[in-house]
């Protein structure tokens, strides 16, 4: 008897960390498919590309915003399952970033501000104060375990930048 395996893959995430002169995190309020939740602008990796055209990519697309790629912050350095397809792992990259101005993109003050015409896919962004960041405002977990660390790393402290 001759039995199908489903394909099991990577799925490449890079993502941009972006804070600003007012030690405000950059975040992204998304809906996918009905489910809001709260992460760090950027997204997939496509075939041909490297992981840092991918983030400049993403911000063009979603943010229509040219950056400035700066330094690795974090590589997912553990096994997790994507909450949208079952057989990828992800592995998700995390890079500074900064913003080239000015500001091409419309900043929401209310998570989940979405326009009235709500579709099947949404995306808006907001600041979001390091002081007041908690993992428990993201959704995914590699979000949450970068969230502890930039708390960590900027706990009340703004001369760590």
């Amino acid at each position: 008897m001759y039995q199908t395996m489903k394909e099991k893959r990577f799925n490449i995430r890079v993502y941009g960390i972006v804070i600003n002169d007012r030690n405000e995190l950059l975040v992204s309020d998304e809906m996918i498919r009905g489910l809001q939740f709260t992460k760090f602008p950027g997204g997939g990796l496509e075939w041909g590309e490297g992981i840092r055209e991918c983030l400049e990519r993403e911000f063009k697309e979603e943010l229509n915003q040219p950056i400035q790629v700066g330094d690795h912050f974090y590589t997912t350095d553990y096994f997790q399952q994507s909450a949208f397809l079952e057989t990828d792992q992800l592995i998700s990259i995390y890079f500074k970033v900064a913003l080239q101005l000015p500001i091409q993109f419309e900043v929401k003050t209310k998570p989940f501000d979405f326009p009235d015409q709500l579709g099947n896919q949404m995306e808006v962004h907001r600041w979001v104060k390091l002081d007041e960041l908690s993992e428990n405002d993201f959704k995914w977990p590699v979000d949450k375990h970068v969230v502890a660390m930039l708390k960590a790393i900027y706990s009340g402290d703004s001369s760590n930048k």
